[in-house]
């Protein structure tokens, strides 16, 4: 099931600029940034998750998004993200000129309250009044839904919820959606189940999944996602990040390792996999500490490891007898 009516082409977004670095617990230095992010522009991604107006106060390793926003070296092709998360946020937003925001409501009322202190109709009444904001600019609105499969609080989320919170985001402007596994809590049939609903009611509507690998199960359920008509999916480099407000919530889906695997069963990303790799192996010095990511440790399937001359000695010699 989860390997039939793959997308010829999957576009990847990248999340680590903002998802990851929020809460790890060294600052990136302002330029480290503004040069990882102009070297992940060329390399064939669909989006890059850049930063978030969010208050240096909640979010100290984000303090810099302005400066960030203003000084990488834009590519045409790439659409540079922001997730604002208040109306002060859009207007930084606009500010800089980002091309897309994405406005984040969790489905689970309870991690609503956890993640952004608010109820969910208070949040999409604050969404209203941002939509009100983007009104006449250039500027894409994208709306995530949190804890869509599952939440640590309220348990496996009902389908029902997830479209009810889709209708409504689409009744006050938003144009575009992602489905998120927030705290990894999604199966494989799960996601095939709920992404086929998703493009059965809303065909033309734009979708992205954003999933997490809390419990092993991020790749695979990409490929359910995939097989379910979705063709966007979110990544975050050396798999970094997690929400801070769900229990137990480790790091994303791993940007090399999901395209390592989606290359390898024939579909195209259009991204450079090897110069991917580059800039994951220097995370852990970056960061100071390893990352989960498979596929920089271990190298790409395909590669081959020269045999010691120890072995090289005995092949020649059982070649000669």
């Amino acid at each position: 099931m989860f390997m039939q009516n793959l997308p010829s082409e999957v576009l990847i977004n990248e999340v680590s600029t903002r998802d990851g670095f929020q809460s790890e617990a060294v600052f990136v230095p302002t330029d480290k940034k503004i040069e990882m992010i102009d070297r992940l522009s060329l390399l064939g991604l669909n989006k890059i998750e850049v930063t978030s107006f969010v208050s240096p106060k909640a979010i100290p390793n984000l303090r810099d998004a302005e400066e960030v926003m203003n000084r990488i070296t834009r590519n045409p092709k790439v659409t540079y993200v922001a997730l604002v998360p208040n109306e002060k946020g859009a207007e930084r937003a606009l500010a800089t000129k980002a091309d897309e925001v994405n406005l984040v409501m969790s489905v689970s009322e309870s991690h609503n309250l956890s993640n952004m202190r608010m109820t969910c109709a208070q949040s999409l009444a604050q969404f209203r009044r941002i939509c009100g904001l983007m009104e006449g600019s250039d500027v894409r609105i994208n709306a995530s839904l949190a804890t869509s499969f599952g939440c640590p609080f309220e348990g496996i989320i009902a389908p029902e919820r997830v479209i009810d919170v889709i209708d409504q985001y689409l009744e006050i402007g938003i144009q575009s959606i992602s489905i998120a596994d927030t705290t990894g809590m999604a199966s494989p049939r799960q996601v095939y189940e709920l992404c086929s609903l998703v493009r059965r009611i809303y065909p033309s509507v734009d979708v992205t999944l954003h999933l997490h690998n809390t419990r092993g199960m991020g790749l695979t359920n990409a490929l359910a996602g995939l097989s379910a008509g979705i063709n966007q999916l979110d990544a975050s480099l050396g798999g970094i990040g997690g929400c801070p407000y769900a229990p137990g919530a480790t790091g994303n889906i791993c940007t090399e390792d999901l395209v390592h695997m989606l290359e390898s069963i024939g579909l195209n990303t259009n991204v450079d996999l090897m110069k991917l790799l580059e800039i994951s192996r220097e995370l852990p010095a970056m960061l100071e500490h390893e990352t989960s990511g498979q596929v920089a440790k271990a190298g790409l399937r395909t590669e081959t490891r020269p045999l010691s001359q120890n072995v090289i000695d005995l092949k020649n010699r059982n070649e000669k007898h």
